[in-house]
């Protein structure tokens, strides 16, 4: 062992020593922390029934400061209808027996079951709070766990295809074509797999196979345009963001607003979050308020394609002109 590697021996292992504890540090930070701080945050929830009843149910959720963000709906057919549209998680209706509370399991078990805690401990003493399911889970998946299950895969099948990509050197044209096949493929399969066999989505076969097939693609376009830009520090920045950052704040097995701030709002931005809320969208609302998970996932995809055709076309050899045959031919003898 030279002299110079035996110096730098003793650096490296403090290196090690000092970096390992950081990184299970982050780790545990980005996974640990929002599931340590779960809390309503502005949580939509709406409230039907006649004006003074309403006013006093409105006043308990207020008393919450910031925990709930009431919506006012004049009868239960209008609470019924906005959460169908995903406008709010659940609604209290009053009526002269008392209130009915009305849940989406499809749309957060987590946030149905702390709604149900709320409202009959508001209710008076002995009061049974009737509880109806207006848009239910899967049978097959009744606590939306294989929901919340399906992201981390989506999203390592997105950091494989990006990093594949990048390390076997496909740029341009080739690797967008091969990203978009594999993201397909995963869609298919993916769909085939929950929805077919395992029966925990009830949506559109295709347009599930399609939110799950947009997402993979968002998050492998997405970090090999980085690595293309970047390099592989463009690599191991968007496997660290999608899967540290991206899963961790997707907030798919509670809700985004039950999440800390930033990492309910952030967590929205990220493909494997959007992708989640487009595929709960799909497979259980018919669609309801997809446009802004449909809106992030395809500047994902788009701007990762863009930035892979870019630099492909730039980086293509220049191919020198061929010699003048005039210029190499020997002069004549004089």
């Amino acid at each position: 062992m030279s002299g110079t590697a035996r110096d730098q021996t003793p650096r490296r292992m403090i290196a090690v020593i000092i970096l390992i504890p950081v990184a299970v540090a982050v780790a545990l930070w980005a996974f640990a922390w929002p599931a340590a701080r779960i809390a309503p945050r502005d949580l939509p929830v709406g409230i039907a029934g006649p004006a003074a009843a309403a006013d006093q149910v409105a006043q308990r959720f207020a008393e919450r400061e910031g925990a709930f963000a009431p919506h006012r709906y004049p009868d239960e057919a209008a609470a019924r209808r906005a959460i169908e549209d995903r406008v709010v998680y659940g609604a209290v209706v009053v009526t002269p027996q008392g209130p009915h509370l009305l849940t989406a399991t499809a749309a957060s078990p987590m946030v149905a079951q702390l709604l149900t805690e709320a409202v009959t401990a508001q209710a008076p003493a002995g009061t049974r709070v009737p509880v109806t399911d207006v848009v239910a889970a899967a049978p097959a998946d009744p606590r939306g766990s294989a929901l919340g299950a399906s992201i981390l895969p989506m999203a390592l099948a997105g950091v494989g295809g990006g990093a594949v990509v990048t390390l076997l050197g496909l740029r341009g044209t080739r690797a967008a074509i091969t990203l978009i096949g594999a993201s397909a493929l995963v869609g298919i399969t993916a769909t085939a797999l929950a929805h077919s066999w395992l029966g925990v989505l009830t949506g559109d076969w295709w347009t599930e196979a399609g939110a799950i097939g947009l997402t993979v693609l968002a998050i492998s376009a997405g970090i090999a345009g980085l690595a293309a830009l970047l390099g592989r520090a463009g690599l191991a920045l968007g496997g660290l963001t999608m899967v540290l950052l991206g899963n961790s704040f997707a907030g798919v097995t509670s809700a985004p607003e039950l999440l800390p701030e930033p990492a309910g709002p952030l967590g929205q931005w990220l493909p494997p979050g959007a992708g989640g809320s487009l595929l709960r969208s799909v497979a259980f609302f018919d669609g309801a308020a997809a446009g802004t998970p449909l809106l992030t996932l395809t500047l994902w995809a788009a701007l990762g394609v863009a930035a892979l055709l870019v630099t492909g076309r730039s980086r293509r050899p220049v191919t020198a002109p061929a010699p003048n045959r005039a210029d190499t031919e020997p002069a004549p003898a004089g």
